[in-house]
Order: C-alpha cells, then sequence, then structure tokens
C-alpha cells in the first residue's frame, strides 16, 4: 500500500502514489466490513498518520470520506447477504460467518438493547470492538429492513471513520517520524480492541 509504504520509509507519496493508495485505502476497508477479519480500524489510523505528515487538509478529507464510504458499502453488503440467508431455507455463509462471531450472551445483549434504543445502538455498535456484528445480526433477527438499516448505519460510519482517524492524527502528532506515528497508532487501536476481552477474563478470574 502506497501510503503505508511512506510511512515506513519517511517519504511523502506524491500524487500517483495517493491515487494508488486511496483505492486500496477504499478496498481494504471494504472488505473488512464484509468480512470481519481485516483490522480496518488500524488501517485508518495508519492512513491518517500518513495524511498528517503531509500537512495537506484534503489528504485529511480524503482519508475520511474513503473510509467511511468503503466501510458504509461494506455493512450494507454484509446486511443485504444477511437479509438474504435470513430469507433461505439453507441459510448462506455470509449469514453463518456472523452467528459464528456473535456468542449467544453478546446477541442476546445486543437484542435487548436494539428493543429498547433502536437505531442509537446501531450508530454506537460501530464504536465498540467486536459490537458490530452481534447489533448487526440482531437487526437482522429483529427482521429490519434494509432502508431502515442504511439510516442507522450512515452516522455510524461517519463516527467511526472520525474517531480511528482522531487516533491517526494523535499518534501523528507524537513523533515526528510517519513510520513511528503509526505504530503507535496500530498499537492503540489493538489495544482498545483487546480492552473488552481483557477486562472481561479480569472479572472472571476476581
Amino acid at each position: 500500500m502506497t501510503w503505508l509504504a511512506a510511512a515506513t520509509t519517511g517519504a511523502t507519496p506524491g500524487a500517483a502514489g495517493q491515487a494508488i493508495g486511496y483505492p486500496t485505502l477504499f478496498l481494504l476497508v471494504f472488505l473488512g466490513a464484509l468480512i470481519p477479519v481485516v483490522p480496518t480500524g488500524a488501517l485508518v489510523s495508519s492512513a491518517a498518520v500518513v495524511a498528517f505528515h503531509q500537512a495537506a487538509p484534503l489528504s485529511m478529507l480524503y482519508v475520511f470520506v474513503t473510509a467511511a464510504t468503503a466501510a458504509f458499502l461494506g455493512d450494507i453488503a454484509l446486511y443485504w447477504l444477511g437479509r438474504r440467508g435470513m430469507k433461505s431455507k439453507n441459510g448462506s455463509r455470509w449469514l453463518e460467518a456472523l452467528r459464528s462471531r456473535a456468542p449467544e450472551e453478546r446477541l442476546s445483549q445486543a437484542q435487548g438493547k436494539l428493543a429498547d434504543h433502536g437505531v442509537a445502538v446501531l450508530v454506537l455498535s460501530r464504536l465498540v470492538p467486536a459490537g458490530r456484528i452481534p447489533v448487526m445480526l440482531a437487526c437482522l433477527m429483529a427482521e429490519w429492513p434494509l432502508r431502515r438499516f442504511v439510516r442507522g448505519n450512515l452516522p455510524a460510519c461517519l463516527a467511526w471513520a472520525v474517531t480511528y482517524q482522531l487516533i491517526g492524527i494523535l499518534g501523528g502528532s507524537l513523533f515526528k517520524e510517519p513510520w513511528e506515528g503509526v505504530l503507535a497508532a496500530v498499537a492503540l487501536t489493538v489495544a482498545i480492541s483487546a480492552a473488552p476481552t481483557v477486562w472481561k477474563r479480569v472479572r472472571s478470574t476476581g
């Protein structure tokens, strides 16, 4: 990835490199939303670090628009595939993948919160580590139409992109070299993602 290579070498990507980097960021975030194994938050934060060191406001805007749009479209595609699976007698591999990543306890909590608070839970789910998939599955089981999911998912993706971009800006502002900021941003996003699991283990052993 051009902007990531620039971060590790300390170089500033030119217009040609940016033309390659933004579509690559879009593709990876889109795939990360569709197949929830890619650390999309770390990708966005890393891209934000590079954009911060370019000292070009438009670069920051491009990262935000690219990340938010890719996450939004990826979520919509996954929800649409999930709805198809719910309507099919044999389900689908996408629906099974969602169910495998939503433990019964988390799914039950998501269903209860969704029933009580509606769209607000969907907005917050993208900001909570491992919260997106249980809430999306709860929406599917509640038979939310695609249009209703879209309305709630748009602000969720905007808030998500802003949050991880701010993490990248923080990492970039703390270090002079882009690669140092990338490492700091990635470490912070990993720590945020792992925090709920660590807290749960501490509570269970306490």
